[in-house]
């Protein structure tokens, strides 16, 4: 009986422990956006090109790239502050499973929508519109198009861990709900459609 009781607090002081503080698995996942929104940022910062014909271009010159150096700033921090939250020694309660699931949904469509957006950018750089008569710029600003590009594709990175964190903040908070409970008539049938 005593072995049974000792196994059973194992069990618990394991579940606190894992729940409530640490560096565990879900905390390091949080730091992971981390490196990749300020490798994006130092990237897109560092984007710069001149040429004697054209002149110079700058993220600062295009307000989407713009939007992309905010964003990954904005989640870079929100990644950090998360991080050391889901790390204190807390118990699970239910303003804080809504409190990660409502930021991560958000921050994930910050830095999706400004990862879409440069996207679409980088799109016209490379292919033009001849009807609007936008040209190929990055035929001029290669080495810019070049950086603009991996600082995309490094967010879109970032977008996939955000997504990931969504998920397991979504099933933290919903699996602190308890199943619904089954109708009281049980024996009545509703049709699919109406009229079937």
């Amino acid at each position: 009986m005593d072995e049974k009781k000792t196994t059973t607090m194992t069990t618990e002081a394991k579940e606190l422990e894992s729940s409530n503080g640490g560096p565990t698995g879900e905390t390091l996942l949080r730091l992971v956006p981390l490196g990749l929104c300020l490798g994006a940022l130092v990237v897109m910062l560092k984007n710069s090109q001149s040429t004697d014909d054209y002149g110079s271009l700058s993220y600062s010159s295009l307000p989407a790239f713009t939007y992309l150096v905010y964003a990954n700033a904005i989640c870079a921090g929100y990644s950090l502050l998360s991080a050391f939250y889901t790390a204190m020694r807390r118990p699970a309660t239910m303003s804080r499973a809504w409190t990660l699931f409502f930021f991560d949904q958000v921050l994930t469509y910050v830095v999706l929508a400004a990862a879409t957006v440069s996207t679409e950018i980088l799109y016209l750089a490379y292919k033009g519109d001849e009807a609007v008569t936008w040209s190929k710029e990055c035929g001029v600003f290669g080495r810019f198009c070049h950086k603009a590009t991996t600082s995309v594709a490094i967010t879109f990175g970032a977008v996939a861990c955000y997504v990931g964190l969504s998920v397991l903040s979504s099933y933290h908070l919903f699996s602190t709900y308890e199943a619904p409970i089954p109708f009281l008539n049980k024996g009545v049938e509703v049709a699919a459609l109406p009229g079937c």
